[in-house]
């Protein structure tokens, strides 16, 4: 049998939108989520705590270049031996420069901002324990050697579309999330993953309590079926730029889903736990008017707070530059996934 791909979205001059009943439906109100923040009054100030910001997405008065010896430092991680995996070599935009990546990340345990790779480098990341339990066959521990040899590594090119509506294209190093399916055998009950990231509250610099004086609930957390996983584009990755994972990014393992927005990739992954219901998440938990549980990128669904139908690509090498595009549906990888959502 030979396998025929369609064209890419952006191979091809004809880009239709998949209809909004392919995607999952997200009420609109915020009466419940300025509720929970504690009332109107301090609506807005937990947003700026907790939330995404769009007006602070891709502002170059937010990220400014620099040859910081600490920052390039920071991403001078051990080279990775890898393959290169053809079939995704390509994101059909340029890869977003080593440096300005480095310095522009969402990490919420270090804060709300986009500049927190200099507090993330209190993360702790060797040695390491990955526990993979639940309903599964086998159960399995990893450690830091484990993450990178276990596997087979490759690199694949991936579109990063963040729900603030800005983008990158970045160039990770791992593997497919079905080589550990495989490894871990799921039984039949097992719908949904759960994934933890490290916590130690030592080291967190994110909010404690909400403004009402409600905790916040650390440990972040994230998930998704089963059947997402096994898709051919979900991967985890250990490196990215041909090295092993800086701290800002997630070190050493982080979920990478690339039709999601980017919340949903869990970063420095502790434990992968299989379910039979789908698991409470962090942001979800948080704002679930805001932040639903599949968040596949759907430019005809805005965010309560914004539109979604275009982005702020950012592609600079060694400054910070950007410029508006349209938002694809799936962010581009429809052709693989919306038959999960059919």
């Amino acid at each position: 049998m030979v396998l025929i791909r369609v064209p890419k979205p952006w191979q091809s001059s004809a880009q239709p939108m998949t209809s909004e009943a392919a995607y999952r439906q997200r009420p609109r109100s915020r009466r419940r989520f300025l509720k929970q923040l504690g009332g109107a009054a301090m609506g807005a100030a937990a947003v700026s705590i907790l939330g995404c910001d769009r007006t602070s997405a891709a502002d170059p008065a937010h990220a400014t270049a620099t040859l910081d010896p600490e920052l390039l430092l920071s991403l001078d991680q051990p080279r990775l031996d890898f393959a290169s995996a053809t079939e995704f070599a390509d994101a059909g935009r340029p890869v977003t420069g080593r440096a300005i990546a480095g310095q522009y990340n969402n990490y919420y345990e270090f804060g709300s901002g986009k500049s927190i790779w200099q507090a993330a480098q209190a993360l702790p990341t060797d040695p390491w324990r990955l526990e993979v339990t639940g309903l599964v066959k086998n159960p399995q521990v990893y450690d830091l050697d484990d993450l990178t040899q276990r596997f087979p590594l490759e690199e694949r090119v991936y579109r990063l579309r963040c729900v603030e509506a800005w983008s990158m294209v970045m160039p990770w190093v791992g593997f497919p999330m079905a080589a550990l399916l495989a490894a871990v055998e799921p039984r039949p009950a097992a719908k949904f993953a759960s994934f933890t990231t490290y916590y130690d509250e030592a080291i967190r610099l994110g909010p404690e309590r909400f403004a009402n004086g409600d905790l916040v609930p650390w440990p972040y957390t994230e998930g998704l079926r089963v059947d997402e996983m096994a898709n051919e584009l979900a991967f985890f990755a250990v490196g990215i730029y041909g090295r092993t994972l800086p701290k800002q990014f997630g070190a050493p393992i982080r979920a990478v889903v690339p039709w999601k927005y980017g919340f949903k990739g869990a970063k420095s992954i502790v434990k992968i736990e299989f379910l039979a219901e789908q698991p409470a998440t962090f942001w979800n938990t948080l704002t679930p008017e805001e932040y639903g549980f599949v968040e596949n990128v759907n430019p005809n669904l805005p965010h309560p707070r914004w539109s979604q139908a275009t982005e702020k690509f950012i592609y600079g090498q060694t400054e910070f530059e950007w410029e508006e595009r349209p938002t694809l549906p799936y962010n581009g990888y429809g052709e693989y996934v919306a038959a999960l959502y059919e």
